[in-house]
């Protein structure tokens, strides 16, 4: 699974947690609702700056790791 998959996920199941419409989550994080249904989609061009905006309603933050070779095959 490549890494903006893996935030799309972590998003979504959060934002579903906290039982918030992906229009009323955005108005939240400050972010458009087109931005965050490329989010929620994997686009892989999303901007880290609005990424970590959005994360951070989670206490969470993008930043730099290693890349596991195992996961990449």
């Amino acid at each position: 699974m490549n890494t903006m998959n893996a935030v799309a996920e972590f998003v979504k199941a959060e934002r579903k947690k906290a039982s918030l419409t992906q229009e009323e989550f955005a108005i939240r994080c400050g972010v458009g609702l087109r931005f965050l249904r490329d989010l929620e989609q994997g686009k892989q061009s999303c901007r880290m700056d609005k990424v970590n905006q959005v994360l951070s309603m989670f206490d969470c933050q993008l930043v730099p790791g290693k890349i596991n070779k195992q996961e990449q095959k």
